[in-house]
């Protein structure tokens, strides 16, 4: 909560092809969120894209100022991944279809609407498309499903995925994380994720 924009470091942003921001930050402090709008700035600065999760927390700040500070970096980015809670509370909808056209009218080019074990909507200016999502036999721990959605998401427009097959990668990573308990230690690597989605076979030696 004590970060300060002076805490940055300019050139390892600068090199990165991708900025990916929660909304946890700005919300811990006024100098967290004047890191996170600095950050931005030398994203833009060096074509960067920008990466906005809202991962609402209430209990951090009045709901005015949340809907108030998150739409504004909404404008910033150039992907959203939106849950349908969160465009409720933020644009006054649950449809999903909506919530992407309401966020992509901000200015990001590419919104995909998580919609939990159903998978998510991806959206851009050309498509609008729901992918499905993958069944889990047993729910161990629900935390980190979302921190591997975007995980997903990224990883698959770095390798250079279309839109919907970065998503299908995004739903695969979320569903395969609550499968084992804790923050980070459900995120799959690549073999397990293809063995996961059907598109290996499991070899048991």
């Amino acid at each position: 909560s004590t970060m300060g924009p002076e805490d940055l470091d300019e050139g390892y942003i600068a090199q990165a092809k991708y900025l990916h921001i929660t909304r946890i930050t700005p919300a811990l402090s006024e100098s967290c969120y004047r890191t996170i709008l600095r950050a931005i700035e030398i994203a833009q600065d060096n074509d960067v894209k920008i990466v906005i999760d809202p991962n609402l927390r209430f209990k951090l700040w009045s709901k005015e100022k949340m809907t108030k500070v998150i739409l504004g970096l909404f404008q910033k980015a150039d992907i959203v991944l939106p849950g349908i809670a969160e465009g409720e509370t933020l644009l006054g909808t649950s449809n999903p279809e909506e919530i992407a056209k309401k966020i992509m009218n901000l200015g990001p080019k590419k919104v995909i609407v998580k919609l939990g074990s159903k998978g998510s909507l991806a959206a851009d200016k050309n498509t609008m498309e729901y992918v499905k999502g993958f069944k889990v036999e047993r729910v161990v721990d629900p935390i980190g499903a979302g921190d591997g959605f975007a995980a997903g998401f990224i990883a698959g427009q770095l390798k250079g995925y279309d839109l919907i097959k970065s998503t299908e990668l995004a739903n695969a990573v979320g569903a395969f994380a609550v499968t084992v308990r804790g923050d980070v230690e459900g995120l799959p690597k690549a073999e397990e994720l293809q063995v996961f989605m059907g598109k290996k076979e499991d070899v048991d030696r």
